[in-house]
């Protein structure tokens, strides 16, 4: 069997609009699932070094749990078991009511299984930080709180930021595991190209050039934000 190529595919209509279309879906879970992740991320990754124990088992079960399960397994759980587990009225209101609910449950999802991703980073920031300046806020009169926020977080910040590019391009990479529940992002867009013209190998590659533009303006941004909160002669780029 001959394949016959057509690369003018993936830029006629209505191809060229199904994967803008998709495109703007994935940035919308990209982005709505990074601003979950990193709120909940950074929040569990302070529990963990709290001299609260059970606040340090707390967070440490979070990311035991949602790191040990796969993210396309959590999409199907918050997608098809755990309505059943609600009452009746709240599970009717999912999925009858609710706008959206594939894009909702792509944004808890992915959101969630981010954050504890995220949350390792936060520790492991938070410890990187010399417990001399901790000691130091707390000689100050600082209370715990005003020590993290004035001392610990903003130092810790700066060595999390590198790791936390990566974060952020797996979030993008990620959101196409919302196909599978039925959310027509970018590889989704991509694949109904291929359902409906038979021209997989343009629709794809398309979609892969749009995935390797957002990737490098989203590593040239942290990039130049890292630039912007380097700590001269502590924080070396590589």
């Amino acid at each position: 069997m001959i394949y016959h190529w057509d690369w003018s595919v993936p830029i006629s209509a209505p191809y060229l609009g199904w994967l803008m279309s998709g495109l703007a879906w994935t940035l919308l879970v990209a982005g709505a699932a990074w601003v979950l992740a990193f709120i909940v991320g950074v929040g569990i990754g302070i529990l963990r070094t709290l001299p609260n124990r059970a606040a340090r088992r707390f967070g440490a079960l979070y990311v035991t749990i949602f790191r040990s399960i796969p993210l396309l397994l959590q999409l199907f759980l918050w997608y098809f078991v755990v309505p059943e587990l609600l009452p009746a009225s709240a599970a009717h209101w999912i999925k009858r009511d609710l706008p959206l609910p594939e894009y909702w449950t792509s944004v808890i999802g992915l959101g969630l299984f981010t954050a504890a991703r995220i949350a390792e980073q936060i520790r492991a920031g938070i410890e990187a930080v010399g417990r001399g300046q901790s000691m130091a806020a707390a000689a100050s009169g600082l209370t715990l709180l005003q020590s993290y926020r004035y001392v610990v977080l903003p130092v810790a910040a700066r060595y999390v930021l590198p790791p936390l590019t990566s974060e952020f391009l797996n979030v993008i990479k990620n959101s196409s595991l919302a196909l599978t529940i039925g959310l027509l992002e970018l590889t989704g867009q991509s694949r109904q190209i291929e359902g409906e013209t038979f021209h997989g190998i343009e629709a794809f590659t398309a979609a892969t050039l749009i995935y390797v533009v957002l990737t490098l303006a989203a590593i040239a941004a942290m990039r130049a934000l890292e630039r912007v909160v380097a700590i001269p002669g502590v924080m070396a780029r590589v």
